[in-house]
């Protein structure tokens, strides 16, 4: 019996401690609609509410999130043990979120696999800038390039896309002493070439193949600033690749003469177009004209002028002081749009310190 009665005081001790606390939220009326009594309080703005529709109301008029701010500055007369222990919390979580982030396999990779590192060097000895992605990229995952030591080849992962047909078509192990016509007779040639292919590709198979060219993307540039290097389909892909930077494995482009301007080639803001010859002759012969341009020394002018011997002596419009190298001059200067990056540096200190260990 005294066991009962016990229980039986203690749950009335709580249900007059909840109807205190609903009756202190019910003191004040709907902040939304204001005329039934509050049941809820936003935890962000301490904005009284009534129902749920009233709390989406709220939410849409004044974009309140409704999420309490654990940062917002309490002072030190309204510090309590309730703003203790949320600031507490708060500590434990941010503790929680900078473990969970080390140990996450995504940050605990490699820059660059081993096997990266080696193409990259192997590359860089025949001229060619090779960049890789990480492990995660779609792109990374479908490279399949690999390097043969003793025949000194690549064989390259490459990526044909048509945009006249919309046709991509990806082809593995391609020798780099192949050329870009022996490549493309496989896709457009209208005898060796797949028929099922041919027949996706008949656009290009019917056109002539002067009307046809082959475009790469220009890497480490500006997404407001994309140009394309225009590759030569008589010349072999090594050729074609040097002193180019490629991400992963090279992507080229087979575009009819009616697309070509949509592709602005790397150094003129010009697109690709059927320049003449003759044009090309003339800007040359306009360099040379300038080139041959001389300057009398303001000394010998000044002798002439007097009277005495004249002797003519042609100097250069620029002297070796004021000029700058070219070699320093073409390093320091990039074409507007480039991105700069200092990746072949950092790259070139890494081989030094290897060779020295």
């Amino acid at each position: 019996m005294m066991s009962t009665c016990g229980s039986e005081v203690k749950d009335g001790g709580m249900e007059k401690e909840m109807k205190e606390t609903k009756r202190k939220i019910s003191l004040s009326n709907c902040g939304i609609c204001g005329s039934d009594e509050s049941k809820y309080r936003c935890p962000a703005c301490l904005t009284h509410s009534c129902s749920l529709q009233c709390v989406k109301t709220h939410k849409k008029n004044s974009g309140c999130s409704g999420v309490r701010n654990k940062t917002a500055f309490v002072s030190i007369s309204q510090f309590d043990e309730i703003a203790l222990l949320s600031d507490y919390r708060f500590l434990e979580d941010t503790g929680r979120f900078a473990d969970g982030a080390t140990r996450d396999g995504l940050i605990q990779t490699p820059r660059m696999t081993i096997k990266a590192k080696k193409l990259a060097a192997s590359a860089r000895k025949m001229c060619i800038t090779l960049r890789f992605l990480p492990i995660t990229f779609t792109k990374s995952r479908e490279n399949s390039t690999s390097f043969l030591r003793k025949e000194q080849i690549f064989l390259w992962h490459l990526k044909l896309i048509f945009p006249q047909s919309k046709a991509e078509f990806s082809q593995k192990r391609v020798s780099d002493r192949q050329t870009l016509e022996q490549i493309l007779s496989s896709y457009i040639d209208p005898i060796k070439s797949d028929p099922v292919i041919r027949q996706k590709l008949k656009v290009y198979v019917h056109a002539p193949s002067d009307h046809v060219k082959v475009f790469m993307k220009a890497e480490g540039r500006k997404a407001n600033s994309v140009r394309y290097h225009e590759l030569d389909i008589h010349k072999s892909l090594r050729d074609n690749l040097s002193y180019k930077t490629l991400i992963e494995y090279p992507v080229l482009h087979i575009v009819l003469r009616d697309k070509w301007k949509d592709y602005p080639l790397k150094g003129s803001a010009e697109p690709a177009s059927d320049r003449s010859s003759f044009a090309l002759k003339s800007k040359g012969g306009e360099h040379k004209e300038e080139d041959n341009v001389a300057q009398v020394s303001p000394l010998l002018q000044g002798a002439s002028a007097s009277g005495g011997t004249s002797v003519l002596t042609v100097t250069p419009s620029t002297s070796p002081d004021t000029e700058p190298p070219r070699e320093k001059r073409a390093k320091t200067e990039t074409e507007e749009g480039e991105i700069t990056d200092s990746s072949d540096e950092e790259e070139e200190v890494e081989d030094k310190r290897e060779n020295a260990v």
